[in-house]
């Protein structure tokens, strides 16, 4: 019975990262050894306990075979006689199948220190392609070793692009491809999560409303990248930039321009309409991968409204009033600063406007504190009632709003 740590806890020490995570395989040992130890079992699908004391995973090693379609077609082999290669074997990249024995000495019979190195992110074996969420995965460690120089090795894109031609994708369940979407918007280039998918045929097939998008054109003095695929990108990596680890912001700066791609061609490249053309279209690709409610509620605010917020200076009190209650934020004021910064990575997401201050942003935060600030009670007292009520406090919230003059404090 040996135990070895492996995976991204290996993978990161090498890289020089902080470790979050430890995971470990034990080889020549069966489940009821395991419990002997004190293990307590957890896995559903193979054999996985967690330690008494540490409480962290060991996975017992195991070989699988594909027996159907999609993410769970799999049988999984775990007895004493599988070896330590064999399990590495079964692992999507090289870089994620190094392993460390009880003495620090690695174990690594694909390359993955060679990998490494050389910055790639390389399949282990052809059996990558029996498992379809790889092509996310894939994508997702490129959004997060982008900024170290990785990139997907040249026949491991090829064999992706197979796996997208032959169908395999098309049986990955929504609920997968979120939670590992919801991780790659959470990573710091969430652009390369993008042109992976994009790079492979994939972006069309999971995310089409978006990938309509590369190729629509849009005014040059206003997004000098033009291509609308390309600000997207920019204003996803933007939004990392401005709210690290935070997938609702990303999720909103992903789908706020997905009007554009429902621009009629005679039209182009203006974009009259985009918020309101991009209803539909968010709907369509929450209703089929199943977010949280408040990342497609916040999303389709930030897809109707993130024109009014870029307009905040030019904009009359009572029509800063009418976007706060349109997004809620006179009840829920923790939600401004999420669509806030959704718009600003909008606005910085262009090339040139990376520096560029937002200070819109200042303006609509101070125009809600002040509109909170405005207390029902003088007007109960007085003698206010119904519908009264309501329209004096409007009334008293606009004045406020309008005596912070034309800039934020």
């Amino acid at each position: 019975m040996r135990t070895y740590l492996v995976g991204g806890a290996v993978r990161d020490r090498l890289l020089g990262r902080a470790v979050a995570d430890r995971d470990f395989v034990v080889v020549g040992a069966t489940p009821q050894a395991m419990l002997d130890h004190g293990y307590r079992p957890v896995g559903r699908d193979f054999p996985v306990f967690l330690h008494p004391h540490t409480h962290e995973e060991y996975a017992l090693a195991r070989t699988e075979r594909k027996s159907g379609h999609g993410y769970h077609g799999f049988a999984f082999h775990a007895e004493p006689s599988v070896t330590l290669e064999q399990d590495l074997a079964r692992r999507d990249l090289t870089i994620n199948a190094i392993a460390q024995d009880e003495h620090g000495a690695l174990i690594d019979p694909f390359g993955g220190q060679r990998d490494l190195e050389a910055r790639l992110l390389r399949h282990v074996t052809p059996a990558f392609a029996e498992d379809p969420v790889r092509v996310l995965r894939v994508a997702r460690f490129a959004a997060r070793f982008a900024p170290l120089g990785f990139r997907i090795a040249d026949e491991t894109l090829a064999l992706m692009q197979q796996m997208v031609a032959a169908g395999e994708i098309d049986h990955l369940v929504p609920e997968r491809v979120w939670q590992e979407t919801r991780k790659a918007l959470a990573e710091p280039t969430p652009s390369a999560f993008l042109r992976a998918l994009r790079a492979c045929g994939a972006l069309r097939v999971l995310f089409a409303e978006v990938d309509a998008l590369y190729g629509v054109p849009q005014r040059a003095e206003y997004h000098p990248e033009i291509d609308t695929g390309i600000h997207i990108e920019l204003v996803l990596d933007m939004a990392a930039r401005l709210a690290p680890d935070d997938d609702l912001v990303a999720f909103c700066a992903l789908t706020h321009d997905l009007g554009k791609a429902l621009t009629p061609a005679a039209e182009l490249p203006r974009h009259v309409l985009h918020e309101r053309r991009g209803v539909a279209p968010l709907r369509a690709l929450c209703a089929r991968l199943k977010p949280p409610a408040e990342h497609c509620a916040l999303a389709e605010l930030v897809c109707r409204h993130h024109l009014s917020a870029h307009r905040a200076l030019e904009l009359r009190a009572s029509t800063l009033l009418r976007l706060l209650e349109s997004l809620d934020c006179l009840r829920r004021p923790e939600r401004l600063s999420p669509f806030l910064l959704a718009c600003e990575a909008d606005a910085r997401g262009r090339h040139g406007y990376a520096e560029t201050a937002y200070p819109q942003a200042g303006r609509l935060h101070a125009a809600l504190a002040a509109a909170r600030a405005v207390e029902a009670a003088p007007l109960l007292a007085q003698g206010l009632q119904g519908p009264a009520i309501g329209a004096a406090l409007r009334k008293a919230r606009i004045r406020a709003i309008a005596a912070l003059g034309n800039q934020a404090p």
